[in-house]
């Protein structure tokens, strides 16, 4: 008999391995950073602490500004001119926490709320604020909360918003009942494998605005027969992903500060065609977005906030280049009178040749000094962003609002979107576990599954993925966690079933979320590193020699 290190675990993940390759190769950024000669330093501020307040007075305060229109106009005209909400932000004037209570679950109201999310969290009022006692709406300007002398903005850091699962099902509910992929029409995609990118971009660019919002989407793989039960555009989502957004074919390249999350790419400008590239990348994030399916890429946050048009600061540079946030934050925080040597410019290196850029008409003459620092700071923020992407970027926005409407996005911050569109990539495998049914037999007592998740909790993060990928054909988990995995009619939870004989290999049905896993016979054996797992006082269980030779010979 062979080593007793070839356990379960083993030979599950060479099995996964060889059905799903989800690794990706990594490129290399084509644009070094930019050398501006300013001193890194990070310097540790704690936020001030907000009042406690409940979040529904908070709103209500909020709300009641005798300005609120007005705010309103400036941030989102469209729903300034919507005349039931007006009528439901009076009536949340008029009758305070009670009617946020009986108005909670309204559409129109999350999607107000959402835009000014980080203003309502940190509204600190001087005095105690009793969650029984309500501002009159009819108050003065001078008395209204907005205008207390002791009131201020304080810079709290936003929690994961409450409301997020309730603005998720009103996107959902609201594209419903627009019509958004309810058809009759059909939007059918023949794939070719070997040419996915070429050929779905012919299709899809091929289609009006028109016919992206309301047709049904249908993926068919060339020389795979069978009816898309949501299991073949998961995939083709998943696959598509991984290609359009390598870094390796040039339209995008890695951050920074890692090689998964990945931003558009100056040097994109040299790709034929490139703009049509990007408008196209735009179409499959909405394609995505309004199917609900996900895809297998992470972008970095002020990614997210260009697809939301919301204007991006110092705070986003930390997730786009780390040191380069580290630098502008030090300048910020500290005096550089007599320490920092600097113009308003900045260099380039372009394949291997430097070049000077002015952040301003004539910067190549203008010292930077502790009074005009704030200036440099936000431009210097602002060139890192847009450096040489602003035309790629407007083209992927355009496509992307040619599939969805901005209106119904705009609910989401960037961090929402984030989970909407790619979900999370760590795996609890206690929800995972707690929301796997079993069919066949089985049971989460039975030895099989019982060494099926012994070798699952064994796994290292991507080897789990892979797993994922290989039974649901994705490898990213709703925001919702495992309950909320969908298959081919909807919500569907994870299923292992019993099924074929101990000669056969496991098979997954992608639209089913199904893994069929026969009964392979196990052995007993004292060499296993963790027994406890198998069943308390139990021995542990080995799959047997004849079914190693198995996948052996599987996996030349």
């Amino acid at each position: 008999m062979s080593s007793p290190d070839c356990s379960f675990a083993d030979v599950l993940l060479c099995v996964v391995s060889q059905a799903s390759e989800v690794s990706r190769s990594r490129g290399g950024s084509l644009v070094s950073r930019a050398g501006n000669g300013l001193i890194s330093a990070v310097r540790s501020h704690k936020q001030p602490d907000s009042v406690p307040l409940a979040y529904n007075d908070k709103i209500v305060a909020f709300l009641r500004q005798p300005n609120i229109l007005e705010l309103l106009q400036e941030r989102q005209p469209s729903l300034a001119r919507d005349h039931t909400l007006r009528e439901k932000i009076h009536y949340i004037r008029t009758e305070g926490p009670q009617g946020v209570d009986k108005l909670s679950c309204d559409a129109d109201l999350v999607m107000l709320l959402s835009l000014f999310d980080e203003e309502i969290m940190s509204y600190i009022p001087s005095h105690s604020f009793h969650p029984g006692l309500s501002f009159s709406p009819r108050c003065s300007p001078g008395s209204s909360p907005q205008s207390s002398p002791g009131l201020q903005r304080a810079r709290a850091p936003a929690p994961y918003r409450r409301d997020f699962e309730a603005k998720l099902r009103n996107f959902y509910r609201k594209l419903e009942a627009k019509g958004y992929g309810q058809g009759p029409g059909k939007i059918k995609l023949i794939i070719r494998r070997e040419h996915l990118l070429e050929g779905t971009f012919n299709q899809v660019m091929a289609y009006s605005r028109k016919e992206l919002q309301r047709n049904k989407l249908f993926i068919a793989f060339v020389g795979e027969e069978g009816l898309d039960y949501s299991g073949p555009s998961r995939e083709f989502f998943f696959l598509l992903s991984q290609e359009l957004f390598n870094p390796y074919y040039g339209l995008f390249e890695y951050s920074a500060n890692d090689t998964y999350t990945v931003q558009i790419s100056p040097m994109s400008a040299f790709v034929e065609n490139h703009l049509e590239w990007f408008r196209f990348s735009g179409r499959i994030l909405g394609l995505a977005l309004i199917h609900q399916y996900l895809l297998d890429a992470f972008f970095t946050r002020p990614f997210y906030k260009a697809l939301l048009r919301l204007v991006t600061d110092l705070s986003d540079l930390e997730y786009l280049d780390e040191e380069f946030h580290q630098s502008l934050q030090w300048m910020k925080d500290n005096d550089i009178t007599d320490i920092l040597d600097l113009t308003f410019t900045v260099n380039e290196e372009v394949f291997g040749q430097v070049i000077e850029r002015e952040l301003k008409s004539g910067g190549s003459n203008i010292q930077v000094t502790e009074k005009n620092k704030k200036e440099y700071i936000e431009r210097m923020a602002r060139w890192r962003v847009e450096r040489g992407v602003m035309q790629q970027t407007e083209a992927l926005v355009r496509g992307f609002y040619e599939v969805v409407d901005s209106r119904l996005v705009s609910v989401f911050d960037a961090r929402e979107l984030e989970l909407v569109i790619a979900g999370t990539a760590e795996i609890d495998l206690n929800d995972w576990r707690s929301h796997t049914e079993y069919r066949g037999g089985y049971h989460d007592g039975h030895v099989v599954i019982r060494c099926f998740w012994d070798a699952v909790e064994r796994f290292n993060n991507e080897q789990r993925l892979r797993l994922l990928q290989f039974v649901t054909g994705t490898s990213s988990v709703p925001y919702e966690g495992f309950a909320a995995l969908r298959g081919s009619n909807g919500l569907r939870r994870f299923c292992i079933e019993k099924w074929g004989k101990i000669t056969s290999l496991p098979r997954a049905h992608t639209c089913f979320n199904r893994l069929d896993l026969p009964p392979y016979p196990f052995e007993p054996c004292c060499c296993m590193r963790t027994p406890h797992r198998c069943g308390g006082d139990q021995q542990p269980l080995v799959w047997s020699e004849e079914v190693r030779l198995l996948f052996f010979f599987f996996l030349l």
